[in-house]
């Protein structure tokens, strides 16, 4: 090889290596851009926003503000203010952690093809953001704000928009029911309820709801009262099956005639004043109309429908919501125990057993209440255990045709029932029926009658 062509070689050579050394210098330079920031980028308040659309994952959702925010594509749609200020949230301010200048190349950040477009509109401005792809350094967004820069964010605007149509709606809130003052049933069920202090209608000192059956007042089970009303306030429903629902629709769903309807009269915590809340629930009326032979028990699934008032949305619910709404019955709500009273209150139990009579008296010491019978001084706990675990099976207006088991008389410190009587009489192998202040009650289980005659029992052989 000729000296010259030698020459050329190594010229060559060292032309391509200054070209490399430059270009790496550039990139050491462009690198050199990347800055720390943890200053906001931008600041909107939300009440200056007029408008808010965002693009993602080919759809997209648009709102503007007429005094309230509307869905651009129908403002009949109910959108849910609270959720557009969780959205503008992300903007008071955006913040970012570290900031590359004069970005020569949008594409490495994911910016030229982003994941998410939001654009916002004030009356001064328009503001496009642009969501690109995660730092595998520190798992941040980059994002831009079309000011040539690139920008790590500190919080992730994705986390909130990544939201569809159905997050936007303003669904019916269920309220806490601190204080019901009434509740009326109506459809499957046909009666009120009523919240009463006075304790001259019942035994037991927690009753405080009361319905009339008969001509008289009868207590409820203040704790399955109370469950059934925060079972409403958990509903939280969110599967809408439409937001303006027709007359039509409402025949579909069975809501132009609900199966029941609840109104609860209630004052929330806090406030004076009362409220009224309605709740209309209805099974898939062709699901009604299917035959009994096809049903499929207690435990079928059901397509059930929830109203609110007259709110526009229906929404569909689950076979356990539904079921745990139409148990709404007296039976439902009154007490399981045929026994209610504090055992606290009882002073006396003159008992009648196989042919015999005993009386267990008490006397109050202190605190302390202490039990004899015939002058011998006992312990009850079993007795006590026993009669309060007595409880409903079934509830029924069946009148006694066996023998009687076991009869007691509970003597009580109360001015209004002063005696509960409680008869327990055979019924069947599983089952004795209660009878209580002469009406019949439920059927218990013969076991626990069983338990109670052992326990009264032992304290009159041993005692």
């Amino acid at each position: 090889m000729s000296r010259s062509k030698k020459l050329y070689i190594l010229l060559g050579v060292f032309v391509v290596a200054c070209v490399a050394t430059l270009a790496v210098t550039q990139i050491a330079e462009h690198k050199e851009q990347i800055k720390n920031s943890g200053e906001p980028i931008l600041e909107l308040s939300s009440d200056s926003v007029q408008a808010l659309s965002w693009e993602h994952k080919g759809e997209t959702l648009a709102f503007h503000r007429d005094e309230t925010w509307l869905y651009d594509e129908d403002e009949k749609f109910p959108v849910s203010e609270d959720k557009i200020n969780e959205l503008l949230e992300q903007f008071q301010p955006l913040s970012a952690a570290f900031v590359i200048e004069e970005v020569e190349d949008f594409g490495q950040y994911g910016l030229d093809n982003p994941v998410c477009t939001i654009h916002l509109t004030t009356e001064e401005q328009s503001y496009e953001i642009k969501l690109g792809d995660f730092s595998k350094m520190d798992s941040q967004r980059y994002a831009s704000i079309g000011d040539g820069n690139v920008y790590l964010v500190q919080n992730d605007p994705l986390d909130q928009f990544d939201a569809v149509l159905s997050d936007m709606i303003r669904h019916d809130k269920m309220p806490d029911f601190d204080q019901a003052t009434s509740i009326q049933f109506s459809g499957a069920q046909d009666y009120s309820v009523s919240y009463e202090e006075d304790s001259s209608n019942t035994y037991c000192a927690e009753d405080v709801y009361f319905t009339r059956r008969g001509g008289k007042s009868l207590p409820l089970d203040t704790d399955r009262v109370d469950s059934y009303l925060r079972k409403i306030s958990n509903l939280n429903p969110t599967n809408y099956v439409t937001y303006n629902v027709t007359d039509e629709e409402l025949t579909t769903y069975g809501l132009d005639t609900p199966e029941l309807t609840v109104t609860v009269e209630y004052t929330p915590k806090d406030e004076e004043t009362a409220e009224v809340f309605i709740l209309h629930i209805s099974r898939d009326p062709e699901e009604i109309k299917k035959p009994s032979d096809e049903d499929d028990g207690e435990d079928e699934t059901v397509t059930a429908y929830l109203r609110v008032d007259q709110s526009p949305i229906i929404y569909q619910i689950s076979s356990d919501q539904y079921q745990n709404l139409m148990a709404a019955s007296y039976d439902d709500l009154r007490h399981l125990e045929v026994f209610a009273a504090d055992f606290t209150d009882v002073r006396q139990i003159d008992i009648s057993l196989e042919g015999d009579s005993y009386t267990l008296t008490s006397e109050e010491k202190g605190k302390e209440r202490t039990w004899s019978c015939q002058g011998e001084e006992l312990e009850i706990d079993d007795l006590k255990e026993t009669l309060e675990a007595l409880r409903a099976d079934e509830f029924t207006s069946e009148k006694p045709s066996q023998k009687e088991e076991i009869g007691l008389t509970v003597h009580l410190d109360n001015e209004h029932f002063p005696t509960v009587s409680i008869r327990l009489y055979r019924y069947d192998g599983t089952h004795c029926l209660a009878v209580v202040d002469g009406e019949s009650v439920a059927l218990v289980n013969r076991g626990e009658v069983v338990d109670l005659i052992e326990a009264i029992h032992e304290i009159v052989l041993n005692g």
